[in-house]
């Protein structure tokens, strides 16, 4: 939480809005290069209403798009960085097991982008992690740099050295409203702010903020339902607190994909989760708790059932999370097309917090005007049609 004495400004040199942990690294990057920047968050620290809280997120070096596996080595490089700046250990390394149909394309573009050759059948599997039952004629390829990072905690870490260098956090100000221009003026529930740039880093909240600055962009936040599962004798299936991370990639009883991780959470427990949720809106999410449908447990539960039959087939605990989805499951990551010194950071769509390091050193880099250390085309605004019409 912003500290009572932090003095009250009106001008800085950048203003971020949202300070998940997009928002947080874009600002960490930016008090870096000595520019004054704010960083406003709607909620008091720490929460659980946006896509940053909870102690474990996935970090892997597999991924079937190019533009992201060659993002990764400087993600893990960055990590390390914010490591060593605030003594705190943020990751730990378990390896992940992908697993789907021999030859499926994204099993096939991981298993490129290690650079491996070797393909597990079921009995290797086993034999290396017994928790694990593959189906017939089903495959599994392991990336050993992969592990959990421990989420919580590195958003604490790097809010922590944004300050450190001379950045300013104000929690519970809610943006009001947002006047482009060439100074943008930012209106809270706590007072008026200038800056030349902008970033808008909101979550689930982006798309009514871009709403207004005339933009339409296709983001579709969901509820995610976050399941624990407890294993039938702890230790006995090598899952819980010590084993490995999983990602099925083209099963055809889960389309979108399930995951798993060993749980820092809750001990005996393993986090596994479909990656995929219902529609809601980001203000209402907790009243979606009362619906009796969640056709995602009964999914889940018939997984693991059948492939980690050392867990328990209905879930300890449940809590919830929120994605913002675009349509092709890619980032934005981009200037608004009318005001150039407005920068936008959305739709991570469930898998950006591994690469939240990049994301925000790329976003900074935008804001400031320098030419972008990755290739961006894949992030663009322009690569949805009918979004700058409403902007013109």
């Amino acid at each position: 939480m912003a500290a009572p004495s932090q003095p009250q400004k009106a001008t800085y040199d950048v203003i971020v809005i949202g300070a998940g942990i997009q928002g947080s690294f874009t600002a960490y990057h930016l008090a870096q290069r000595h520019k004054d920047t704010l960083l406003l968050e709607q909620f008091l620290l720490p929460h659980s209403r946006g896509s940053s809280h909870g102690q474990s997120r996935i970090i892997r070096s597999a991924y079937p798009q190019e533009y992201y596996s060659r993002m990764m080595p400087e993600s893990f490089r960055l990590w390390q960085q914010l490591e060593a700046e605030t003594g705190t250990t943020l990751y730990r390394q378990t390896g992940l097991v992908l697993l789907g149909p021999p030859g499926e394309p994204e099993l096939e573009g991981c298993r490129r982008s290690l650079g491996v050759d070797q393909v597990l059948d079921a009995a290797a599997l086993a034999q290396r992690f017994p928790g694990f039952q593959l189906q017939a004629g089903q495959v599994a390829i392991v990336d050993n740099t992969a592990g959990v990072l421990f989420a919580d905690r590195a958003l604490r870490a790097v809010q922590e050295v944004f300050r450190r260098h001379g950045g300013t956090l104000r929690d519970g100000e809610k943006v009001l409203r947002i006047e482009p221009g060439a100074t943008v003026t930012v209106t809270t529930t706590a007072g008026v702010y200038k800056a030349p740039r902008l970033i808008i880093t909101a979550g689930a909240w982006a798309g009514a903020f871009v709403e207004q600055l005339g933009l339409r962009l296709p983001l579709q936040p969901l509820r995610i339902d976050v399941c624990y599962w407890r294993e039938k004798q702890p230790g006995s299936a090598g899952l819980g607190t010590v084993g490995p991370c999983f990602l099925t990639l083209g099963l055809s009883q889960a389309p979108h994909g399930i995951y798993g991780l060993p749980s820092i959470e809750y001990p005996g427990l393993m986090k596994v989760c479909h990656h995929h949720g219902c529609p809601t809106d980001p203000d209402k999410r907790d009243q979606a708790l009362s619906s009796p449908a969640r056709p995602d447990i009964a999914l889940l539960s018939s997984f693991i059932s059948s492939y980690l039959p050392g867990l328990e087939t209905q879930p300890a605990v449940m809590e919830t999370c929120l994605y913002t989805n675009t349509p092709d499951e890619d980032f934005i990551l981009d200037r608004h097309p009318k005001f150039s010194n407005i920068v936008i950071g959305a739709g991570f769509s469930g898998h950006g917090f591994k690469l939240a390091p990049v994301v925000g050193k790329l976003l900074c880099e935008l804001s400031l005007g320098e030419e972008p250390s990755h290739n961006m085309a894949p992030f663009a605004i322009t690569r949805f049609p009918g979004v700058l019409g409403a902007a013109q």
